[in-house]
């Protein structure tokens, strides 16, 4: 009877959605308890959900304050989550990604005997423990910078500054945003000492572990003298991730300069360093060192579409990812040329690769538009508010103007399927497609509609 209701293990994508939504339900029954709040009182079923989804799907969208709800039972409960969510779509994605080489006869560099076309118990193994190893490393030099600046630069003594600190650390480096203080980073905002290294961590989240592996072992090779060239995946992906991290950073700083709200009382420099973390913030981090919702339209504007992006694929980061964004573009140059196939950096992209990337970019889209209509009608507020909340958490970025406690119950259910798409929905969804590769026994006649 067991075994008719778990996945079977040649369906990879359902086995992914099944482990994570296992996760969540554990979670949320924890959060349910009496001792995981401060008041010790039972927390109501759809917010002890909502933050179970928020922190499996690393968001960080939150309905309750985190450091005055929760108890630290709570938090720690919250801190393990972010933690296998992270960590387990880091592994499962990347794992994933050399099941569907090896089906498309793809040679991925994901680990270091990636070079074969096989996928063996040993590849798994290494998979697994590189996402780990590198998972911890991250995490602990940031636990490590950002408590000795709460213990001697905060007063936060003892175990409460160390506490801090690793809290901290993995909900940057897992990209989940969660923050011990109400309002965030807000009280960090020109402190290079929190900002850098929490920067730092997201961002080597954020590009994904088969990305961050290939040029560590590209530095260790060229440091023995030996020549080593980087895949087209590593190739596209650090080159978009960073030209919009500097797209975004030049006009957050350019759009609020002299906003008020944001960055108008601070100093030039100051300026420079709030608006260049929030340039790469939007990526799916979720943190804030000023008030979003004091923020101008055309920069949530701008922030809709670094969220709805996102970051690496294999990594914490969520949207439809930079490798996604930068194929489309290829294809669109290419159909502007009129050139009949499609070449990025000496290489030509197969046909079904970019069928996959249209399907998942549009429905992307389709979630979002819909998501945003729901809300919409259920809440009835502003537009600018109510999309940059439904991209925020489809994006899994956690980033809000304010107004996600004050969502009825009906809309937080929205939200909640929405992390959950958006967290697991390009993974599973371009797995599915590639492994469902087959071809067709006979062709219809071809014809040509009008376009445009």
């Amino acid at each position: 009877m067991l075994g008719r209701l778990l996945p079977s293990p040649h369906h990879p994508a359902r086995l992914v959605v099944f482990g994570f939504g296992a996760a969540t339900l554990l979670g949320a029954l924890l959060l349910m308890l009496p001792v995981a709040a401060e008041s010790r009182t039972v927390t109501a079923p759809i917010t002890a959900l909502f933050t179970a989804v928020s922190a499996v799907c690393v968001t960080g969208l939150v309905v309750v304050d985190t450091e005055s709800h929760w108890s630290l039972f709570g938090e720690l409960v919250i801190l393990g989550l972010i933690q296998i969510g992270g960590l387990g779509i880091m592994t499962l994605a990347s794992l994933l990604g050399l099941l569907v080489a090896r089906r498309m006869g793809l040679r991925m560099q994901l680990i270091a005997a990636s070079e074969t076309k096989t996928l063996r118990l040993g590849e798994s193994r290494r998979v697994v423990i590189g996402v780990i190893r590198m998972s911890l490393a991250v995490e602990a030099v940031t636990a490590l910078v950002l408590s000795l600046r709460f213990v001697f630069g905060y007063d936060q003594g003892g175990w409460r500054g160390v506490y801090l600190g690793v809290f901290h650390a993995i909900s940057a480096y897992n990209n989940a945003g969660f923050g011990l203080y109400q309002d965030n980073l807000m009280g960090f905002a020109t402190d290079p000492w929190i900002i850098v290294p929490i920067t730092a961590a997201l961002v080597i989240g954020g590009l994904g572990f088969p990305v961050v592996f290939e040029v560590t072992r590209s530095l260790r090779r060229r440091a023995r003298g030996r020549d080593h060239r980087w895949s087209l995946h590593t190739r596209i992906t650090l080159t978009t991730y960073f030209a919009l991290a500097l797209v975004a950073v030049v006009a957050v700083i350019a759009f609020e300069w002299t906003n008020p709200g944001t960055l108008g009382p601070l100093g030039a420099l100051q300026k420079l360093l709030v608006g260049g973390f929030h340039g790469f913030s939007p990526r799916t981090a979720g943190f804030n060192s000023v008030d979003v919702g004091a923020m101008h339209s055309s920069t949530l504007l701008v922030n809709d579409v670094l969220m709805f992006i996102g970051g690496g694929s294999a990594g914490t980061a969520g949207g439809i990812k930079v490798t996604t964004f930068a194929l489309l573009a290829f294809v669109i140059v290419a159909e502007v040329r009129g050139e009949p196939t499609v070449h990025i950096m000496d290489r030509r992209l197969a046909a079904p690769v970019q069928r996959q990337a249209i399907t998942v970019a549009l429905l992307g889209v389709g979630a979002v538009v819909i998501g945003t209509l729901t809300l919409l009608t259920i809440t009835g507020m502003d537009l600018d508010a109510v999309l940059f909340e439904v991209v925020s958490a489809f994006g899994t970025v956690g980033l809000s103007t304010g107004i996600t406690a004050d969502i009825p119950s009906s809309g937080q259910l929205v939200l909640i399927a929405l992390m959950f798409l958006g967290r697991l929905g390009p993974i599973t969804l371009a797995t599915a497609l590639a492994l469902r590769d087959r071809g067709r026994r006979y062709e219809l006649p071809e014809e040509r509609p009008i376009v445009g």
